[in-house]
C-alpha cells in the first residue's frame, strides 16, 4: 500500500515538474526578443522595410510577399518583382531565370548598395561616400533624397536615367525583352526608418510605376533573403506546436527510463557466450582428477597464490612460504595470526610431497582458494 501511494506521488510530482517546464518555455519563446535581418519585410527594426509593406498592402491589392526560386515565377505580364539588397549574388543559373521573367513582359526593382555584377550592370566608385542634397528627375523636376551608396552607375547607350545627383546616375532603367529592370543604389529609403525621410517614399513610388504596362501584381523578392520555400520545420508548423513536440519527446525519454528501458546494444554476459575461460582448462583439470594428479594441481594453484601475491600485496616470487609469515599477518583480514605460521608450515610439507590423497587436496585446495579470494578481491 505504502509502496503503491509512493509511486503515485512520484509520478505526480513529475507530471508537475514538466507543466512547470512546459510554462517556462512557452513564456520565454513568447516574449524573447527576436532578432531580423536587414531588409526583412516582416521585421519592424529600423533596418526592414516592414513599414513599406504595410503600406503597399493599402494601396496594392496583388502585394505578397515571395520566397520561391525564380525558376516558379508566373510568367504573366504585368507584375513587379522588388528586390531589396540581396545578400549575396546569385549564381548564373538563377540569374537566368530572373530575366526570362522579365523576357516576359515583367518588371525587377532592384535597390542596391552596388549592383555591379547583377544582371550585367556597371558602376564606378565617386570621390565622396555619400550625398545628401538635391536628386533630379527625367524632366529635371528636383527631389531631396539621402543617398549612402558610394558608387554610381554607369548608363548604356539604350538605357533611360531616371535619377541623378551631383555625383552621377542613381537610378536608370533596361530593357529586358518586353519588360524592363529598374535599379537604383538607394535601399536605404525603403527602410522604417529612412521611408519617411525627405521625398523618399514619393521616389520610390515613382520607381514603382515606371513599369511599361499597368500593375497588376508587386512581388516582395524574400527569397535573395535566404528563404527558400519556407519548407522547413521550425517555418512549417508554428512555436507553440514545436514546443509541445519537444516537451513530448522528453516526457516519452522519461517515461522509458523510468520503466527501466535501455538504448543501445543488448550486452551478453560473457559468461553465456564465452565457454568457462577455455577449454583447455577444462580437459587439464579433469586429466589431473582422472589420473590422481592431485599433487601437479595443488602446486600449480600454489603457484597462482604466489603470483596473488606479487601482485596485489606486493610479495616478492622468489620468497618461500615460510617467508611470507609477516606479509600475510599484516594484510590478511580473514587470518589469525597465530595461525599463519602453521598453516605455511603445514603448507610447505604437502607441497613438498610426491603424492597426495584425494582427501588432502580438496581440504588444501580450498584452504588456497579462499586466501586467493581474499588477495584478488581485497
Amino acid at each position: 500500500m505504502l509502496h503503491g501511494l509512493s509511486k503515485k506521488s512520484g509520478w505526480i510530482w513529475l507530471a508537475a515538474i514538466l507543466i512547470l517546464f512546459l510554462l517556462c518555455s512557452y513564456l520565454i519563446l513568447s516574449k524573447g526578443t527576436k532578432t531580423y535581418l536587414p531588409y526583412d519585410s516582416h521585421s519592424p527594426s529600423p533596418t526592414g522595410i516592414k513599414a513599406f509593406y504595410t503600406y503597399a498592402e493599402r494601396e496594392i491589392e496583388g502585394i505578397q510577399r515571395w520566397a520561391e526560386p525564380p525558376s516558379k515565377l508566373s510568367r504573366s505580364e504585368n507584375q513587379v518583382l522588388l528586390m531589396v539588397e540581396p545578400y549575396a549574388v546569385p549564381n548564373q543559373k538563377v540569374m537566368d531565370q530572373y530575366i526570362e521573367y522579365m523576357e516576359q513582359g515583367n518588371t525587377i526593382l532592384l535597390l542596391m548598395n552596388n549592383p555591379d555584377s547583377m544582371f550585367a550592370l556597371d558602376t564606378t566608385y565617386t570621390e565622396f561616400p555619400s550625398s545628401n542634397g538635391e536628386v533630379f528627375g527625367e524632366n529635371s523636376q528636383s527631389f531631396r533624397a539621402q543617398n549612402l551608396s558610394p558608387v554610381r552607375l554607369e548608363a548604356e547607350g539604350s538605357d533611360e536615367v531616371l535619377l541623378k545627383d551631383a555625383l552621377g546616375t542613381i537610378a536608370l532603367k533596361r530593357q529586358f525583352g518586353q519588360g524592363s529592370l529598374i535599379v537604383s543604389n538607394t535601399p536605404e529609403w525603403i527602410t522604417n526608418e529612412g521611408i519617411l525621410k525627405e521625398d523618399h517614399l514619393i521616389l520610390l513610388l515613382d520607381l514603382i510605376q515606371e513599369s511599361d504596362q499597368e500593375l497588376n501584381v508587386l512581388l516582395i523578392d524574400e527569397y535573395i533573403h535566404g528563404e527558400h520555400s519556407g519548407s522547413t520545420l521550425t517555418t512549417t508548423y508554428p512555436q507553440w506546436f514545436l514546443l509541445i513536440l519537444i516537451q513530448g519527446v522528453l516526457l516519452t525519454v522519461l517515461l522509458l527510463w523510468i520503466r527501466g528501458k535501455r538504448f543501445g546494444p543488448v550486452l551478453v554476459a560473457r559468461e553465456e557466450s564465452v565457454r568457462f575461460s577455455d577449454e583447455n582448462l577444462q580437459a587439464l583439470a579433469a586429466w589431473h582428477i582422472k589420473g590422481n594428479r592431485y599433487q601437479d594441481s595443488l602446486s600449480i594453484q600454489a603457484h597462482y597464490l604466489k603470483s596473488a601475491f606479487q601482485e596485489k600485496w606486493g610479495i616478492p616470487l622468489s620468497k618461500e612460504w615460510k617467508d611470507r609469515a609477516d606479509h600475510i599477518e599484516r594484510n590478511s583480514k580473514t587470518m589469525e595470526p597465530k595461525s599463519v605460521r602453521p598453516f605455511l608450515h603445514d603448507l610447505t610439507n604437502i607441497l613438498a610431497k610426491e603424492k597426495i590423497t584425494k582427501q588432502e587436496y580438496l581440504f588444501w585446495s580450498k584452504k588456497l582458494d579462499q586466501l586467493r579470494k581474499e588477495v584478488e578481491e581485497g
